[in-house]
């Protein structure tokens, strides 16, 4: 289903004013019962990473930072068991994820001999049951399983969408007999950033004659779209160009697909 400008630009207007929880998002499927979970989750989930972007820095400042251990501290001895953590980064509209990276970089920063590295913070917030505090393992793992936006288990579940878009991908092309070099054919050949598929033989679409296809298993909004032109599809022009020029064809600027 094709989704309007106008019915874009309704749907993010609405999100302005609601908070990122699975609630809101079916709030949201009450508003636009015409449009799919996908569409919606995918468009909730770009506008609130716009968010985000825009008050990351607010967050990682050395006050902000230190309010929040603070303030995590006092709630947890009150009550360990209470979901400290996810109400703070509620209250504050942060992404529980992202707030329970900065907890859990202050805590061991506190407790550790040596400033934690990265690769350490990022094997902790994927299984909580690392951390050396059971009480903030316990926080941490109610932030990850109640961001719907940020964290390794969105991270996961974006992959596995990903991937399953590529094979259903893959199929269609089989399906029509078409001819074509996947990313791995493709690395094996030398390219070393390649969209998903190339046709071998290309194709008219729509009065287009398509060369290669990229698999976006998210909604593609004005700014994406931009982003992708600038950060990929446009190297894979300039290269399919180059390789086809040997043979004498021309090949228009967005005669790919994605």
């Amino acid at each position: 289903m094709i989704l309007t400008k106008v019915q874009y630009d309704e749907i993010a207007q609405c999100l302005v004013s609601v908070p990122p929880t699975r609630q809101s998002l079916r709030k949201l499927k009450q508003r636009f019962p015409s449009q799919s979970q996908a569409t919606l989750l995918s468009i909730f989930s770009q506008e609130y990473q716009k968010h985000i972007k825009r008050t990351h820095a607010k967050h990682h400042t050395s006050e902000a930072i230190e309010s929040y251990y603070q303030r995590y501290l006092n709630g947890v001895g009150r009550n360990g068991a209470a979901p400290v953590l996810l109400e703070l980064a509620n209250e504050v509209d942060y992404a529980p994820s992202l707030m329970a990276r900065i907890i859990l970089e202050r805590f061991l920063q506190e407790h550790e001999e040596t400033p934690p590295s990265k690769s350490v913070i990022n094997s902790m917030l994927r299984d909580p049951s690392q951390i050396p505090d059971g009480v903030l393992a316990n926080q941490v793992y109610q932030c990850i399983v109640n961001d719907c936006c940020y964290g390794p288990l969105v991270d996961c579940i974006k992959h596995a969408i990903g991937h399953e878009h590529e094979v259903l991908l893959r199929d269609m092309l089989l399906e029509k007999n078409l001819s074509f070099l996947d990313e791995d054919q493709l690395r094996a050949k030398g390219y070393d950033k390649t969209p998903d598929f190339i046709l071998q033989v290309p194709v008219a679409v729509e009065g287009h004659i398509i060369h290669w296809i990229e698999s976006k298993a998210s909604f593609g909004d004005e700014c994406s779209h931009h982003a992708y032109l600038h950060d990929q599809f446009w190297s894979y022009w300039n290269r399919i160009r180059s390789r086809l020029s040997v043979f004498g064809d021309k090949v228009g600027p967005f005669e790919g697909k994605y």
